[in-house]
């Protein structure tokens, strides 16, 4: 079992993704234990306010230290955690292998940002892990926090009716997986490819083979120009 904790100012944005589908099934096999925190319940402010201004009258509200301090020094109390993770544009870009990495971690706490950002104390003396999942900025920590818990806990034994579906992902093996069709073989004009509809298994799997190495080639050719485009 994997045991993943959530700070956030809204966890109740975050519930119903966690009602449905896998990560429903997960927590009821007990192979995912979840547990959501409201950041406002560690707060000693008696109107329970989590940010201020900065300091420097820079623009925008932000998380104040203390009740995040008090959150996770209260909840270490308890666990001990793997890894404590902020989500910040500039963080670690998130990829497969690291969910691989986290998918074996025990217990994992997750801290969601909001408005425009966190003291910087806490991520200098607290997080311990700073994760990204792109250049962009959102309105909050909670999208990335599910899309992570999601890559990971699908990738523990259990969590999928079919486990090597997971294996055969993209980027699982810093691959990307070939086109994928189903019924009807035609429609509106659009054809499935002849060779998957013979059924002929080695000659599926060479096509197979054959897709994904073009489409890897022009994954990371594409990746390697925009790094081109972007340092030069």
């Amino acid at each position: 079992m994997i045991q993943i904790d959530i700070l956030s100012v809204v966890p109740d944005l975050m519930s119903s993704f966690f009602e449905h589908s896998i990560m429903k099934r997960a927590i009821e096999k007990q192979i995912l234990q979840l547990r959501l925190y409201n950041l406002r319940d560690f707060s000693t402010n008696k109107q329970k306010h989590v940010d201020d201004y900065a300091y420097g009258g820079a623009a925008g509200m932000v998380m104040m230290i203390e009740p995040i301090y008090n959150a996770i020094t209260s909840l270490q109390q308890e666990n001990e955690y793997d890894d404590i993770i902020y989500f910040a544009p500039e963080g670690k870009m998130f990829n497969q292998q690291m969910a691989n990495a986290y998918s074996l971690k025990k217990k994992i706490l997750l801290l969601c940002g909001h408005y425009k950002g966190i003291d910087q104390r806490v991520r200098d003396h607290l997080i311990t892990q700073e994760i990204s999942l792109g250049e962009f900025v959102l309105s909050g920590g909670e999208i990335p926090a599910a899309a992570f818990v999601d890559s990971v806990v699908r990738l523990i034994p259990g969590v999928l009716n079919q486990e090597t579906s997971a294996l055969s992902d993209s980027f699982q093996d810093g691959l990307i997986a070939p086109p994928i069709y189903t019924r009807p073989a035609s429609f509106n004009g659009w054809h499935v490819p002849e060779i998957l509809l013979q059924g002929n298994h080695q000659q599926i799997q060479t096509w197979h083979d054959q897709q994904t190495e073009q489409k890897t080639t022009l994954f990371y050719q594409q990746k390697q120009n925009k790094n081109e485009q972007q340092n030069g």
